[in-house]
């Protein structure tokens, strides 16, 4: 299940994802084949940007295993604010209708949620047992790269866990409305990402390709 080309790069990630994939049971979101998506999408050669989200949407049929983005068509609350923002940022004319980010990840970003699985309506139930899957996984790809990602720190637990590893940041609140309005809006991280990624002669990311 573990994407082949991750584990060449992170083999201690992979022997710990694996043996996750055995500890869990029970009903979980996303399902099962969706788990390593965000992996499967975005190569560990080719992540120009690095997303960091907490743990899967606990509702039922939302989560598709890419942070932030949503399978069933209705935004999540904190991804209609990603949205207002990016229209904002990048002077679009209306806010893109799209809740799928899979155009994101295939140009290079990695939306990467902190934990893989979470049970039906029990956020952060499973953060403690995939916390050293994602330090191992972090450590052992960054390690690899001569050139760092550009890492985009929405709100506490990202700035968190980014700090010590030294990239290139753009940290702001985080999108959910309960602090959106503290720093999240205006930050303008599409952006800043692009100016960032530009400086490294990095392409920049077409942020309107979502889908």
């Amino acid at each position: 299940m573990f994407p082949a080309d991750w584990a060449r790069v992170a083999p201690s990630a992979a022997d710990i994802a694996s043996a996750l994939d055995r500890a869990i049971s029970g009903p979980v979101l996303p399902p099962l084949p969706l788990r390593y998506r965000a992996l499967e999408l975005c190569g560990p050669d080719e992540a120009a940007v690095l997303v960091l989200g907490q743990d899967p949407y606990h509702t039922p049929g939302v989560a598709d295993g890419l942070a932030f983005s949503c399978a069933d068509g209705r935004p999540a609350p904190s991804l209609r604010n990603i949205l207002a923002e990016m229209t904002t940022d990048l002077g679009l004319p209306s806010a893109p209708r799209a809740t799928t980010l899979d155009g994101w990840a295939r140009q290079g970003v990695l939306l990467l949620n902190t934990a893989l699985s979470v049970p039906p309506g029990q956020p952060a139930a499973h953060a403690g047992a995939w916390a050293p899957f994602t330090q191992a996984l972090l450590g052992e790809w960054l390690s690899r790269r001569s050139v760092p990602p550009v890492a985009i720190a929405w709100g506490a637990h990202a700035q968190r866990l980014l700090a010590p590893l030294g990239l290139p940041t753009i940290a702001s609140a985080h999108p959910s409305p309960l602090s959106a309005r503290r720093g999240f809006f205006g930050s303008r991280p599409f952006t800043r990402a692009n100016a960032l990624l530009a400086e490294q002669g990095h392409p920049p990311i077409d942020w309107t390709r979502m889908a």
